[in-house]
């Protein structure tokens, strides 16, 4: 007797001389045709799985325009929150200062929790603030949903980054003009976000750094392919932001750039030419 059984690997050919050993033969050949049939399903949905996630490796990633609101009407921070949303930023950028850390104190949590209801868009919010570690719960129950530390700001980035993560949140980390790229070497599993400092820390306003630049292209390459945003913060206009998108980032952060002209319509017009720029090098 002579059967055959079919299956994603092939045929398996069962052959008996005795009609007694069909059964048996039949069951041992339909086991080995499932279970090469589960292996080969499981191969397969690895390879796929492998080549989905290279395919979105590969893409560029979306261009993201993320209003500073140190540069806002604090007299009427939440209007202004709601006004840019509208107005199409794409994330709201946070700026905690400590006047330690850096020369200047801004807000902290609760102006934060006081906002949250402005927006739906996520809160990037970056901490410039040290230590940050003790603080980084506080600036997570405030509603803060990617939450960036400064690499010079305590002596263990990498347990900042795990504290991060361990609340839900997104991870990022900070590089001042000064500091090398090289110090994030070995947390990049651990980021969700690199932000580059174009200005030194402290102030709005300040005039871009053109040799950061460089530093921009040197971050990408050690990124690779990566799911990481690489944001930039400081000087961002029309003029500049060309310039750090052609050399890989995708999320730029803008303050005065944005909230120049006070309306809705102002607000508008100033995040379109920024990002049209930023487009027209993609």
């Amino acid at each position: 007797m002579k059967l055959d059984f079919r299956c994603a690997l092939g045929a398996i050919r069962f052959e008996s001389q005795h009609s007694e050993g069909v059964g048996i033969g039949f069951a041992s050949s339909l086991s080995t045709c499932c279970s090469g049939l589960t292996a080969c399903y499981r191969q397969d949905v690895a390879r796929i799985s492998l080549e989905a996630a290279k395919r979105r490796a590969s893409m560029p990633r979306d261009l993201i325009i993320a209003p500073s609101i140190l540069s806002a009407d604090f007299a009427r921070l939440g209007e202004e929150v709601a006004t840019v949303d509208a107005a199409g930023a794409d994330w709201i950028h946070l700026d905690p200062m400590d006047g330690h850390f850096v020369p200047n104190i801004t807000f902290g949590p609760p102006v934060i929790k006081a906002i949250r209801g402005s927006s739906k868009k996520l809160f990037d919010c970056h901490l410039m603030i040290a230590p940050a570690d003790p603080y980084i719960a506080a600036f997570s129950e405030a509603g803060a949903d990617l939450i960036t530390v400064h690499a010079e700001a305590g002596p263990h980035l990498d347990r900042s980054l795990q504290t991060i993560r361990a609340l839900g949140k997104k991870a990022g980390v900070s590089l001042n003009p000064a500091t090398p790229e090289s110090t994030i070497e070995y947390v990049l599993d651990r980021l969700d976000l690199i932000l580059i400092m174009t200005i030194n820390p402290g102030f709005g306003g300040q005039a871009f750094i053109p040799s950061v630049v460089e530093k921009v292209r040197r971050v990408k390459a050690l990124v690779g392919n990566r799911p990481i945003d690489i944001e930039i913060d400081g000087g961002i206009t029309p003029e500049t932001a060309p310039l750090v998108v052609a050399a890989g980032a995708n999320v730029l952060v803008a303050g005065s750039a944005v909230f120049k002209g006070g309306s809705k319509e102002a607000y508008a017009k100033n995040i379109a030419a920024i990002r049209a720029a930023a487009e027209a090098v993609r």
